[in-house]
């Protein structure tokens, strides 16, 4: 059961940080509070686990035809959804949404490759043995 609760946690502190380094950028973006910082930061995680791929699902036609890019648009909707939710969280707009989405995947990435550079399960394996490269 911890074994599946640390991942999470970090997840969650990481998706935090970056929405507090964003609400430092941006200047449409605000939280009134740490409580609303937090809450934020587990309601976008949800949000992303449950909303976001029936959203993908349903604009299918849509993404495939602007090559992926409307999956900038759903991620801005879903930072738009969870400041509708949550009291202690303000933005100003879909612009602001639309690049805090862009700049809070890619410093999650970042934290996120930084965290867990040492987690086995993270490693590339090469293969071995009698395997052949093409």
């Amino acid at each position: 059961m911890l074994n599946n609760l640390v991942p999470f946690l970090v997840h969650w502190a990481i998706t935090a940080l970056s929405l507090w380094i964003a609400s430092l950028i941006f200047r449409g973006l605000k939280f009134e509070s740490t409580s609303a910082l937090v809450i934020s930061a587990l309601l976008l995680g949800l949000a992303n686990a449950v909303v976001k791929p029936l959203l993908i699902v349903l604009t299918l036609p849509l993404t495939l035809l602007t090559f992926g890019l409307f999956l900038l648009v759903i991620n801005a909707l879903m930072i738009m959804l969870v400041a509708a939710l949550v009291r202690g969280f303000k933005l100003s707009g879909f612009w602001t949404a639309f690049f805090a989405s862009i700049f809070i995947s890619l410093l999650s990435i970042a934290i996120g490759a930084l965290v867990s550079s040492g987690d086995p399960a993270t490693n590339i394996q090469m293969p071995t043995g009698s395997g052949k490269w093409i």
